[in-house]
Order: structure tokens, then C-alpha cells, then sequence
């Protein structure tokens, strides 16, 4: 084996036991909790009784319910049939592929600009990535989050390049799974991808009509009554709500926040993350645009729990590259902001304080920091990761007939350019 393929291989082999050791450390294990309660709402649906009558009691939020639409219902339906042990299994296998697999496309611009085999980038990634906190409570508590973030990168890091007329099913499924991917639907809209958002509307539509005529009376029960029921989704000053209205409901406790106050932060904050957003995409950095994205819908829903803030994951990978095309002094600052906001995500909000509801408005700065940390993150990303001004280029690769779209990566300053000119990345590598 040749003297550089040892040294990364090594490098791979030292970073994957690092993070193994980090991932026992931290791991808290919450004895696959989410995945119970979709399983006996399941059994319950499955044995005669109404979806969303389904309630188990819950030491610190009262009751918990089957917050899902009736097509994510519908899609579940096996847990119900399936044995406790198989269950687990299967999500968590799936879980694991899904990160793998979309490592792999988060990963293949990175490789180009750093002129490295995709495997190395690969693994590197895909540890440090499993270690963040979003991906460890995903795997405890048994959640979906993966496989709709699976659904939106096909999507833009894959479909997308290739101008595929399928671009959109899978934003449109996901969103007819959870409500929150439907901003991935304006994103589209807003970056003039008139096709792209017909489709994913009108898959959201289908999806949702068709389970309206399986299941109509869970469609009307949950679109009419359970989705406007805001005390069936858990406290929203729980310490593991992690958007803007969780980090009011902390301050204003036990009271509850100001309603204007926070719709007026939400639609602040929407209106300049799809903006950004919107910008990067059209400079031709999809991965800044769909971080940006996922980044903005967390902050704006009414509860963000940890386990859905996969978005990180993009947007750090984006500071790194956005350093490589950066010039010298800025390009530390970059690498430097990636690695804080990556110990940010590794500590993460479980690791350090209890995921209790607040009793009382959050005291002094130290808990503030400590109990909204992925908010204040994903504020902090959302007004300040590097979006390019370049306009998108196409440029001609081996083999022209491809579909392969490159972008251009660099900061925002076109000093920070290299002097032999803007580094060209693929944005997903297949």
C-alpha cells in the first residue's frame, strides 16, 4: 500500500476509535423511548381504537401522543405488526444506513476541494458525525429524523444535479411525514426551481390525499383538531426544545411566552435564513442553501427537540469548505468557528443539564448558554455561514453528459479568493 493511502487509512482507523470511545462516553440511553410510543400507538390504531386518542402518561409533560400525520401513520403501520426486538432493530439499522448514506453526500465536495480519495473524507466524517448529539438521541430515543433528512438531501445533493424529473418526491414525502420539511417547498420556490416545487408539492398533496382515503377519519381528526392542539406535542419550555420559542418559554416560566413576540422573531428570522438561503443556492452552494434551510425551520417551529437539528452537519462542512477557498488570516477564523460549533454539537444540551421544564425563567448567563446552546448555534449559523456571491458555473468535468452540477465555493469577499482563482467542487459525487 502506497505511503499516503497508509497514512489516511491509519488516520481513518485513529478517528474512528476516538470517536468510539466519545460516543460511550456521552451516550445516554433513553431505552428506544419515541419508538415506544409510535409502537403502542400502532397496536392501539391497529386494534379498533382512534389514532389520536392514543395517550401514555409521562412523569414530566402529562400525556404524550401520536403527533404525526396520518401518512407518517400509515408508513409506521408495520411497528405494530412486527415483534418489540425486530423493531428496534430495523430503525436503528436504517438509521445508521441513512447517515452513512448521506455522509457520503455530504462529503463529496469536500474531497474535490481538498483533492482527497472520497473514501478518506467518507471516513473521517462519518465518525466525528455519528458522535454529534442530534444523531446520538436520534439512535436512543428510536426517532424518523434520518430518514426524512435522507429524503431531502436525495433530493438536492443528488437528484437536483442530474436535473431529474423526480426532483421534489422526496421533500414532498417528507413533508407529508412531519409538517416542518414543507419549508424545503419555499426554498424550492424562492430559488425559481418551478418544476422541482411542483413536484414536491404535489407529492406532499398525493401523499396526504391518499392517506385521507385509507384512514379519513384520523385524516380529519388530525388536520381539523389534533394539528391545532398545541398541548398535544409537550411542553414547550422542556430543556430539549431547542428553537426560538422554547429558548421565550424558558425566560417567560412557568408563564407562557409572548405569542406576538415570538411570531415576530419566527417570521424575522425565516424571512433572512431563506434569504441567505436563497442566495447561496443561486451562487451555486446548495450545501450552505439546504443547511440554511434545515437550520431555519428548526428555529421557527413551535418545538425543535435535539434529535431533529441534523442541519448542523451541512452547515459545518460548509464553514470548513468556505475556509479552504478563504485567504490565509480568514481562513483560520473559519476552521476555527467549524470546530466550536462542532464541540457544540458533541456536548450538546443532554450532556450537561437535565431535560427537565423550567420551573422558573432561566437564571443567570451560564444556564441561559448552556440550556438554549443549539439555538443560539443555529442564530448564530443562520446570520453569519458564508453564503458566495459568485453566480453558479458549470463547469466541464470527464465526461460532460454527466448531469453533475460543480459550484463554486468561496467567502464572501472575492479578495478571499485564491490567487489562481475560485475553487470548483462538485456538489454531490456519485
Amino acid at each position: 500500500m502506497p505511503q499516503p493511502a497508509l497514512r489516511r487509512l491509519l488516520t481513518v482507523v485513529a478517528t474512528v476509535a476516538v470517536a468510539a470511545v466519545a460516543f460511550y462516553l456521552l451516550f445516554r440511553w433513553q431505552r428506544f423511548f419515541d419508538l415506544r410510543i409510535y409502537i403502542s400507538a400502532e397496536k392501539w390504531w391497529l386494534s379498533g381504537g382512534e389514532l389520536y386518542d392514543f395517550a401514555q402518561p409521562d412523569a414530566l409533560q402529562g400525556k404524550l401522543y401520536f403527533t404525526y400525520p396520518p401518512f407518517a401513520a400509515l408508513l409506521m403501520t408495520p411497528l405494530g405488526l412486527l415483534p418489540l426486538g425486530a423493531s428496534f432493530a430495523l430503525l436503528t439499522a436504517g438509521t445508521l444506513a441513512a447517515v452513512a448514506v448521506t455522509t457520503w453526500w455530504v462529503t463529496g465536495g469536500l474531497a474535490r476541494l481538498t483533492d482527497s480519495p472520497r473514501w478518506y473524507a467518507f471516513g473521517l466524517a462519518l465518525p466525528l458525525i455519528l458522535l454529534i448529539e442530534p444523531i446520538r438521541t436520534t439512535l436512543s430515543f428510536g426517532q424518523i429524523n434520518m430518514y426524512l433528512v435522507a429524503l431531502i438531501l436525495l433530493d438536492l445533493l443528488v437528484l437536483l444535479p442530474r436535473n431529474s424529473r423526480f426532483t421534489g418526491v422526496g421533500i414532498g414525502l417528507a413533508a407529508a411525514i412531519k409538517l416542518t420539511p414543507a419549508l424545503f417547498i419555499v426554498y424550492l420556490l424562492l430559488c425559481r426551481r418551478t418544476r422541482a416545487t411542483v413536484t414536491a408539492a404535489g407529492t406532499a398533496i398525493g401523499a396526504t390525499l391518499l392517506a385521507a382515503l385509507i384512514a379519513p377519519t384520523a385524516t380529519r381528526e388530525f388536520w381539523f383538531a389534533s394539528l391545532w392542539d398545541t398541548t398535544r406535542v409537550g411542553r414547550t419550555d422542556y430543556t430539549a426544545n431547542q428553537s426560538l420559542n422554547g429558548l421565550l418559554s424558558r425566560l417567560s416560566a412557568p408563564e407562557p411566552p409572548d405569542t406576538a413576540l415570538w411570531l415576530g422573531l419566527a417570521v424575522g428570522v425565516a424571512v433572512v435564513g431563506l434569504w441567505r438561503a436563497t442566495l447561496a443556492a443561486r451562487g451555486g452552494d446548495e450545501l450552505t442553501g439546504l443547511a440554511l434551510t434545515g437550520l431555519t425551520a428548526g428555529l421557527i417551529s413551535p418545538i425543535t427537540w435535539v434529535h431533529h437539528m441534523y442541519w448542523f452537519v451541512p452547515a459545518i462542512i460548509a464553514l470548513v469548505c468556505a475556509g479552504i477557498a478563504a485567504r490565509e488570516g480568514r481562513r483560520w477564523w473559519l476552521w476555527v468557528s467549524a470546530a466550536a460549533a462542532y464541540l457544540v454539537c458533541v456536548i450538546g444540551v443532554d450532556t450537561v443539564v437535565d431535560w427537565g421544564v423550567a420551573q422558573r425563567p432561566t437564571p443567570g448567563v451560564r444556564e441561559f448558554l448552556l440550556r438554549n446552546a443549539f439555538v443560539l448555534l443555529s442564530l448564530a449559523l443562520v446570520l453569519l455561514l458564508p453564503v458566495p456571491r459568485t453566480q453558479n458555473r458549470r463547469v466541464p468535468a470527464d465526461g460532460a453528459d454527466s448531469g453533475e452540477t460543480f459550484i463554486v465555493v468561496s467567502a464572501p469577499d472575492r479578495d478571499d479568493q485564491p490567487k489562481n482563482g475560485p475553487i470548483v467542487r462538485s456538489v454531490a459525487e456519485s
